[in-house]
């Protein structure tokens, strides 16, 4: 992965961030622009260095409920990141708690697929 590509994921990442902010329902509130950005760098960092360890703790449940739920441990995971990248930066809050925290992780990874679907990248 080169810097421009890394640039893109994140900027995607902070306009997803700022979209999903604005959908009451959901229970995720970033305070600014500028959160926006320190939000995705942070969930990018957590995904980087926490979702390996968490593959490895959840990987004997995941293989075993992976042709019933199809990876369903895997969006634990992804749940589980986006509620820590919550907890270290001030001014990304999950006013519902887990719920907010899985329907974050929903909705960024549908709202940045959006994105990636739209720009000619």
């Amino acid at each position: 992965m080169n810097i421009a590509t890394l640039l893109i994921a994140w900027l995607i990442t902070a306009v997803s961030f700022l979209i999903i902010s604005k959908i009451p329902l959901i229970g995720v509130e970033v305070d600014s622009l500028k959160k926006s950005f320190i939000s995705a760098a942070v969930l990018g960092i957590v995904t980087v260095l926490v979702k390996p360890i968490l593959i490895l703790i959840f990987a004997i449940p995941n293989l075993l409920t992976l042709t019933l739920f199809q990876g369903i441990f895997t969006f634990i995971i992804s749940v589980i990141c986006f509620g820590i990248a919550a907890f270290l930066v001030q001014g990304f809050r999950l006013r519902y708690g887990i719920w907010s925290a899985i329907m974050g992780a929903l909705t960024l990874s549908v709202v940045s697929s959006l994105i990636y679907s739209v720009l000619p990248l």
